[in-house]
């Protein structure tokens, strides 16, 4: 049995998407983003409020997303207060026009220490059509070389679907030729934009896991999933690794996220608001709120993922378990493993 490890006393990720506006059309689009910014949003006063609640967690890592985070004027401001809290900050920005070279150097004069930029084709017209406007595959590859140049950390986040997933390697190979850090593979959570028929079954998964697994033995970047915490499962069947080695953060385990209006979440694709940042303070509805709770409880999970000998390790995306079938306790639906518990049963 793994014991995993426990996260009940603060995040170590926060995300807060700043805005929905952006002016790319992506099919998966998490926020449905719009064309203009929301005037709900917080304020650059409230964003402050924010930032000091975030660094009362003990000063995890702070990512500014959207929507596009450059659709605020404030960004900078807002980077810049978060970098002189001790925050770590990083920003993912939208490859639209807005991302050019001077944007990224008051990024980098403010504070922000790594830019995560979406790739999810080696190629500019799969890629374009993903996203839904044609040239953001040379304004993310630009923005990518000019990152590197400034000294930015630079991360790569790939979702993957039924769309792409042949691709992987080659999207591999691009995400070293460009230095990146970290490459993230997001699975597919139908919320949003997200249609279910995109969404990788369990075998698909599995192959898609193998595929990672093998890019990981000699690729010079780290690679980690997103809404695939099975990964770490299917890692840890084949190294002899410490399961510490291997990151346990997930939805509200480690893990929240606030919305452009301030909502408190376990995750941005696990819509379910817990407390707002308006109202609420941070930390405490973290700690104390009942679904926050049980998501760091694997144990009470329903299904095989509840009585998985990885449960501690793993626990299965909470998110896709909600989007597809309304229970974020419910079994992972794209999960191949049999628990060693139900074998022969």
């Amino acid at each position: 049995m793994f014991a995993g490890t426990s996260y009940s006393d603060a995040p170590r990720v926060v995300i807060w998407e700043m805005t929905r506006a952006c002016a790319l059309a992506c099919r998966h689009c998490r926020a449905e983003a719009i064309p203009r910014r929301d005037s709900s949003e917080l304020t650059t006063l409230e964003a402050f409020d924010l930032v000091n609640a975030v660094s009362a967690c003990g000063k995890p890592i702070f990512v500014l997303t959207g929507g596009d985070p450059l659709m605020r004027d404030d960004i900078h401001t807002i980077v810049e207060y978060a970098s002189s809290r001790g925050l770590r900050v990083a920003v993912s920005p939208s490859a639209t026009a807005r991302l050019k070279r001077p944007a990224l150097e008051r990024l980098v004069r403010a504070g922000c220490r790594r830019i995560a930029l979406s790739l999810d084709a080696a190629t500019a017209e799969m890629h374009d059509r993903f996203r839904g406007v044609k040239g953001s595959f040379e304004r993310t590859l630009d923005a990518a070389h000019t990152a590197r140049e400034l000294g930015l950390g630079l991360q790569i986040n790939t979702t993957l679907s039924r769309f792409n997933i042949g691709d992987v390697t080659r999207i591999a190979a691009l995400v070293e030729l460009l230095d990146a850090a970290l490459w993230s593979a997001f699975f597919l959570v139908p919320v949003g934009r997200a249609s279910a028929d995109q969404v990788l079954d369990a075998e698909e998964t599995e192959q898609a896991f193998r595929t990672l697994y093998r890019i990981s033995q000699r690729a010079p970047f780290a690679i980690k999933t997103t809404e695939a915490p099975h990964y770490r499962r299917y890692v840890a069947q084949r190294t002899s690794r410490p399961w510490k080695d291997l990151s346990t953060i997930g939805d509200g385990n480690g893990f929240v996220f606030i919305s452009h209006l301030g909502e408190i979440c376990p995750s941005g694709f696990l819509p379910y608001s817990v407390g707002n940042v308006r109202t609420d303070d941070l930390l405490n509805v973290y700690r104390h709120d009942p679904l926050m709770q049980r998501l760091r409880s694997p144990e009470t999970f329903g299904g095989k993922c509840g009585a998985c000998e990885f449960r501690q390790l793993c626990g299965g995306s909470r998110s896709r378990a909600f989007a597809m079938s309304g229970d974020p306790f419910a079994a992972e639906p794209s999960c191949a493993y049999v628990p060693a518990a139900l074998r022969g049963a």
